[in-house]
């Protein structure tokens, strides 16, 4: 018995033991290693990429964001009495906060919840943002939003406004949208005041000469923003991609209404990583971002289908863009 014992144990002490695996690793790898390698644009907003992609805001290829801003210049008073004053204002994927900082005069937010999945970015940027508006209640949350919803119990739970500028939705595929737009409508609680809503940023279909030139600057900021992933990849999982072997492309493809965003290998290269590696052959593409772009009819189709009702539409003058509120009941 004795022996049989030890032996059962100095069977157990040689079988391997299990490492849990990162799930962040899992996840970005799992992506290199489809038929269609791509990674979550979530991994193009590091510190640096966030910089970038407020140079990439003032270039004059970029027509969303100086768009956006006109449509809320243009209506910000009637945009404010629809959305309703003293909200909860909930700000998801809040970069520099200038966009909401805006609207302060007007929406006077009783709470401010500044949402971002870069941690460094987001404190510094809120740190400022209270020594402007020290009369704003503010709450940084440091989350990846994408995935799941879960706010902390300091956010106020009446009048929430959940803000969603820039055609940020696009970034999801329709039934990603769909998925999140039903995450929003769930965190609201109008039975706590009443008035709960959405505000968002919708980029609309138009020339593909436009939309093209917007998701590949002449100065190659885009381009700069969109291989800086790789960079930021390497420090988060230990991949060893070297920036000089990849180029950027984008492109509207017009049977999915999407832009996409591609890095492509310039030669035959293999990129490793602890335990994997994929090999890619030159052309062969890594696939970072898509930004679908919606009809005003199809975009209200789809807000409707996931609880949201009573839309208001604002529009440039072009119809290229759109502001929309819709309340939850």
């Amino acid at each position: 018995m004795l022996i049989r014992n030890m032996a059962e144990r100095y069977r157990r002490e040689l079988e391997p033991v299990e490492v849990p695996q990162d799930p962040l690793q899992v996840e970005v790898t799992s992506g290199l290693l489809q038929t269609q390698a791509q990674v979550s644009p979530k991994y193009l907003y590091d510190v640096l990429g966030s910089k970038l992609f407020e140079a990439i805001c003032e270039l004059p290829e970029y027509y969303p964001t100086r768009t956006e801003a006109s449509i809320f210049s243009a209506h910000l008073q009637e945009i404010a009495r629809v959305a309703g004053r003293g909200s909860t204002l909930i700000d998801l994927g809040s970069g520099n906060c200038a966009k909401a900082e805006r609207m302060f005069s007007q929406l006077r937010p009783a709470q401010y919840v500044a949402v971002d999945i870069s941690a460094d970015f987001l404190h510094g940027v809120v740190g400022a943002l209270r020594q402007r508006h020290p009369q704003i209640e503010m709450l940084e949350v440091a989350m990846d939003f994408s995935e799941s919803l879960d706010l902390p119990l300091q956010v106020k739970r009446d009048k929430r406004l959940f803000f969603y500028p820039g055609s940020s939705i696009g970034n999801f595929t329709p039934a990603q949208a769909k998925a999140f737009l039903r995450r929003i409508h769930n965190a609201c609680h109008p039975s706590h005041g009443g008035n709960d809503g959405l505000l968002i940023g919708v980029d609309l279909i138009k020339d593909n000469a436009v939309l093209d030139a917007a998701y590949d600057d002449a100065l190659g900021v885009t381009s700069s923003f969109n291989l800086n992933l790789l960079r930021h990849v390497n420090r988060l999982v230990g991949t060893d991609f070297d920036l000089r072997d990849w180029r950027h492309r984008a492109f509207f493809n017009a049977d999915a209404s999407r832009i996409e965003m591609h890095l492509v290998a310039k030669r035959n290269l293999i990129v490793h990583w602890e335990n994997g590696q994929r090999a890619f052959s030159e052309g062969e593409t890594i696939h970072t971002e898509n930004s679908y772009k919606y009809t005003q009819q199809s975009f209200m189709a789809l807000l409707e289908e996931c609880g949201f009702v009573q839309p208001q539409i604002w529009t440039d003058p072009k119809g290229w863009f759109m502001v929309c509120h819709a309340r939850v009941i």
